[in-house]
């Protein structure tokens, strides 16, 4: 039983991880069947992604009340412009947006698909029973899927592996939630208990690892994003016509590279032909003052913007780029961030530039793979440097990967891991179950 509350025709990043282990585990010998919201409000959709649902699949759905399409109302947003946490990155927030962060942040705990979990528990409960099953997973944030898992397991003799694509407390954003003293503590609390009751832990990254192990004994599993090597086997790599520099995916605020756009508006004045080979290619939804920040600097006549861009065409703008930009939030805990972006760009094997902090997740994949450069925050003169370096290169036509391993990271093989930890969990779980009955 795979409980997650992004899945088609959700879009973005939160509905891969779920997907592609559908879609392989099978492969590996087991047979998913899939738990999500029937009326669940995601902040983008990608309705080719339902092309990419394994036939045979069984797919349960169960509604619940959620508030993001009021609150859209009441900010004349839309149905579905709702931001992580209600939390927009302005750098000035408007009273009702404060006032919506507090009640998200104090009254909807874990988060705001709190409502989905009672009804969830009823179904799957029934369910389970009429219709058992091996091992439940369950993926979040949103973590009140892992609330519904913990639910299930006291009720029903099952083991569960609780799936984190972002940390509980550790995420970059927890702070901003305007959390009271009583929140704080029930989040932690929540989170220590389902740590402490799931059977099996996994994360994406060694630095969300070595932190959940601080406050629980269960083990944890690093079982990072990755690629899907379908998306990629026919992709065309053509000849790079231009210096074309690119980002794919939400662009927030809080990750703008102001010094990358001081660099290249200081390469523009300095070197003659720059400007003329220079393209900045953004596809996605970009915040308005990265583009404000971009145009300051006089690089928006080098500046092509793509809008929102379907999963299945991403790998062909990402084919046509010099070098792919990677951006981690500037926040506390950026070290967590473990962006899916990367995994897709050394798919695409074009070299990348990320900004990073040192001996991050991200930083160490890149070195690892030496798949391109990274830079930690804030550092001018380093990145003047290394693009510098980086434009040499494609002027020499020098500017290439040699041979990266990243097998690796194929999502066929990351499920044959997480197969494998299935298998270990259900067998240890029937040798506990059994040396109880023995006992007793």
């Amino acid at each position: 039983m795979l409980i997650t509350y992004y899945w088609p025709p959700s879009g973005g990043s939160g509905v891969q991880r779920c997907l592609k282990f559908a879609k392989y585990l099978i492969r590996h010998g087991w047979q998913p069947v899939v738990f999500t919201a029937d009326n669940a409000k995601y902040p983008v959709y990608d309705h080719s992604l339902e092309k990419e649902v394994p036939d045979g699949i069984e797919v349960l759905k169960v509604s619940a009340r959620e508030p993001h399409g009021l609150y859209n109302r009441l900010a004349g947003g839309g149905e579905n412009q709702t931001h992580t946490g209600f939390i927009k990155h302005k750098k000035k927030e408007s009273l009702f947006e404060k006032l919506a962060v507090w009640i998200r942040g104090n009254l909807f705990i874990p988060d705001s698909r709190k409502f989905w979990i009672s009804p969830s528990v009823k179904f799957l409960e029934h369910y389970l029973r009429e219709n058992p099953v091996d091992l439940i997973f369950s993926s979040g944030p949103p973590h009140s899927a892992h609330l519904i898992a913990r639910r299930l397991k006291e009720k029903i003799s099952v083991p569960w592996v609780a799936d984190f694509r972002d940390p509980w407390t550790g995420i970059y954003y927890y702070r901003k939630l305007r959390l009271s003293a009583y929140a704080d503590r029930l989040n932690r609390k929540l989170e220590k208990k389902c740590l402490n009751s799931a059977d099996r832990i996994v994360v994406v990254g060694e630095t969300m690892r070595q932190d959940f192990e601080k406050i629980t004994n269960k083990p944890v599993h690093v079982i990072t994003n990755g690629f899907d090597p379908d998306d990629y086997n026919n992709l065309n790599r053509p000849a790079i016509d231009r210096f074309r520099i690119t980002y794919t995916g939400m662009f927030s605020r809080d990750q703008n590279p102001e010094e990358l756009w001081d660099a290249l508006c200081e390469m523009k004045k300095s070197i003659p032909g720059f400007s003329e080979d220079l393209e900045i290619c953004l596809a996605g939804r970009i915040d308005r003052e990265i583009l404000e920040s971009i145009a300051s600097k006089g690089l928006d006549t080098n500046l092509r913007i793509h809008g929102y861009v379907l999963k299945s065409k991403l790998p062909e703008i990402q084919a046509i780029s010099a070098l792919l930009l990677l951006s981690i939030n500037r926040v506390e805990n950026a070290s967590y961030i473990i962006t899916g972006k990367i995994f897709e760009y050394l798919a695409v094997q074009r070299p990348i530039l990320a900004f990073c902090p040192e001996k991050s997740d991200v930083d160490n994949i890149i070195r690892e793979t030496a798949a391109g450069w990274t830079i930690p925050f804030n550092k001018k003169e380093k990145v003047l440097k290394v693009i510098n370096e980086i434009y040499r290169k494609y002027k020499d036509g020098t500017l290439h990967l040699e041979e990266v391993d990243i097998d690796r990271f194929s999502r066929e093989e990351l499920a044959g891991n997480l197969a494998r930890l299935f298998v270990k969990t259900v067998n240890l779980y029937k040798t506990k179950l059994s040396d109880n009955r023995n006992i007793t």
